[in-house]
Order: C-alpha cells, then structure tokens, then sequence
C-alpha cells in the first residue's frame, strides 16, 4: 500500500484514461469493414494490465538495482535481435516485410527491438554517469572516447534492427540517444560537431531530391529496399503514386470526414489499412472530430510534462539523463505517428504511444514509465528549498 502512495498518480490516471481511450477505438478500427474476425479490444486490455503490473513492478525497484540489470538486460535483447536473422519462419515470421517478430503460443508475437529502447536508456546513462564521474575535468579525447563507447553499445544492435528492416525505430533510438549525449556535458565544440553531421546529410538529401533528382533516384534510393522507396514516393508525392499512398490518403480521408466533432462512436465509415495500430489517430480524429483529436494530444502530451517535472524535480545526473531520453523518445513518437498520418512526415510504422494496438510497443513504454515511477519514488526533497 506504501508503495501505491508514492506513485505519481497524476501519471497514472493520465495512463488509465489513455488505456481506456486504446481499447474503445481498437475495438471501434477492427469490427469495421470485415477486415478481422473479431475484435482485438481483450488482447489490448489484457496486454494495458499486464503492462501496468510491469511498470509498478520496476517502480519497486531503486535506482543501484535498475543499474545493476541493465548489461544483463542489454546482451539478453541484443542476443534475441541477432536471433531473428536464422530464425526459421515457424517462429519468426516475416511481416509486412519486416522480420522482426518472434511468435509466441498463446500470447501472439515478440518484437525485442521495442525493449532495446529500455536496454540502451539504462546503458547509455550509466556509460556517460561514469564518464563524469572519472574525468572531472574532461578533455577533448575523453569526450571523443565517450562518443565512441556510446557508439559501440547502441551502432550494433541498431544496425540489425535497420536490417529487417525497421527504419521507425531506428528514428526513435536515435530521438532518445541524442538528448542524453546533450545533456552529457560533452564540450560544446564536439557537441556543434556531434549536431552538425546530420543537419548537413539532411540538407544535402533535400538538395539532391530538389536540384538533382536523377542523382537522387539513382544513387540515394537505389540503396534503399523497394519498400522504404515506395513509402518515400508514397509521402512525397501521394496523389502520384497511389498504390505506396493508398493508407496515407485513406487516412487523410478518415481524419478530415470528423471535421470539428466527429461522427460519433463506432460511425467510422472510411477504411484504412491497419486502422488500429499505426493509424489509430484518424480512428479517434475520425469519430469524435477535431475536439476528441486535440484533447488526445494533449493528454498524451501532459504524460510528457509529467515526466519531465519529475526528472527536473529529482535533480540527479543518472535520472536527468534517463527522463530526458524518455520525454525526448515519447515527444519524438508522438508527433511522428500524427504527422505521418496527416501527410507531414513520411510513414515508418512507429506507433502512437500507449493508443496503438500493439504488445511489444505498450510493454516497453510501460517499462519505461516504470523506470519514472523510479525517479519519482528516489527523490525525498522538495523542489523549493530555503536559501535556493
């Protein structure tokens, strides 16, 4: 009961609402249209209860015993990524191009890449915490090693994912790493270094798509699968190239039919492929219109501040450094699952936190909130103290 009370309830209650919301539209995408056989809204609330329990299992856990699983916990879900490339398809299927599930009797399917998120974030910081803690007074070589060694953990493994391939959540690795690097104190010359080679790859591609689009077909996408190619084209050029835009348009579609307050409930008539998982935001759009779209967003965005509060709050190098790669990594997900599915960004198969069908996705985010509760359970302060 103690440890109930030292739960950031306001965190909970925001997750509760969220869980509540998932399961009514993952019922509401699924029993449209014939596409399933029935619907997935127990396998959703069962996988939202399993995935509390996991959260406030981890929240039992303190700060020393979290640094201590996470090697172990690292080599384990590496271990398994590199797994899926022998897999045989009996327990490994390949799915919409990607093999990067393993199947599990009974429960449906693994997706370890999700649960690197947890490995890396723990890892990560304790690499940097260490870092800080022996040079005191760091030079440039040590703060170049440290690059380096954060390289060597997260390259490997992320590599495989790209394998699969999973573009998205390589994205969202990276949406999580970069912020812990900045807040690593690293000097500010490396860090404009460290920030400047992917705005500059960015900028060439934009150069070489806009003045040399030959160059850019040939060379550029030529490395690409036809499947990252198509999606591309699909969000670049979507009225062109129906075939790769087909649930992009779909979802335009569902999402401007809703206007101001929706069709109501279970009145979802514009089909999409896969509506309740990655699209699930032109569900909600859908039916309860531009109100029910904006006060989702901004839940799922108080769940960010949440976290952010607590991170500030708490005042500790080790739990800055994981809270800011848990807002930073949930930010990320957030505005590039709704942008996707409003034409601004190009569609990678990231989902939408804590709403989106899904088992591996919702764990490791809740394994992630779980390491929160942590932080929050840690601090014993107040944020405002006499003579501050």
């Amino acid at each position: 009961m103690t440890q109930f009370k030292k739960l950031d309830w306001s965190l909970v209650i925001s997750l509760l609402l969220l869980g509540a919301i998932s399961c009514l539209f993952v019922h509401s995408s699924s029993v449209n249209f014939e596409q399933y056989a029935s619907s997935f809204i127990i396998k959703q609330f069962l996988f939202y209860v399993i995935g509390l329990t996991i959260m406030l299992g981890i929240s039992l856990l303190d700060i020393e015993q979290l640094k201590k699983i996470g090697w172990p916990f690292y080599f384990l879900i590496v271990a398994l990524t590199a797994g899926l490339i022998v897999a045989p398809e009996s327990i490994a299927r390949t799915i919409n191009q990607a093999k990067s599930w393993y199947q599990i009797p009974f429960l449906g399917s693994l997706q370890p890449s999700e649960f690197l998120k947890f490995a890396f974030l723990i890892v990560v910081s304790k690499v940097i915490i260490a870092h800080q803690e022996k040079n005191v007074r760091p030079s440039y070589l040590a703060d170049f090693w440290l690059l380096i060694k954060i390289g060597l953990i997260v390259l490997p493994p992320t590599l495989l994912v790209y394998r699969q391939p999973d573009t998205g959540m390589v994205m969202l690795y990276m949406a999580m790493i970069l912020p812990m690097i900045f807040f690593s104190g690293i000097h500010r010359k490396l860090l404009v270094v460290f920030t400047a080679v992917p705005l500059v790859i960015i900028s060439t591609l934009v150069v070489l798509y806009v003045r040399f689009n030959e160059f850019f077909t040939e060379k550029v996408l030529g490395a690409l699968s036809g499947h990252q190619i198509s999606r591309i084209y699909g969000w670049l050029q979507p009225y062109e190239y129906t075939d790769s835009s087909f649930q992009v348009r779909q979802g335009f579609m569902a999402i401007g039919s809703g206007e101001f307050v929706g069709k109501g409930y279970l009145h979802n008539n514009v089909y999409v492929p896969e509506k309740h998982t990655d699209f699930i935001f032109s569900a909600i759009a859908e039916e309860l219109g531009f109100i029910g779209g904006a006060f989702v967003i901004a839940l799922l965005f108080f769940v960010i501040y949440r976290i952010v509060v607590i991170t500030v709050v708490a005042r500790d190098p080790f739990m800055t450094l994981m809270g800011a790669g848990i807002s930073s990594l949930l930010a990320f997900q957030i505005t590039q699952n709704i942008g996707m599915t409003i034409g601004l960004l190009p569609v990678t198969g990231v989902t939408l936190p804590f709403l989106s069908y899904g088992g591996s996705s919702l764990l490791s985010n809740f394994m992630l909130i779980g390491i929160v509760m942590i932080i929050h359970n840690s601090y014993k302060g107040y944020m405002f103290k006499v003579g501050d």
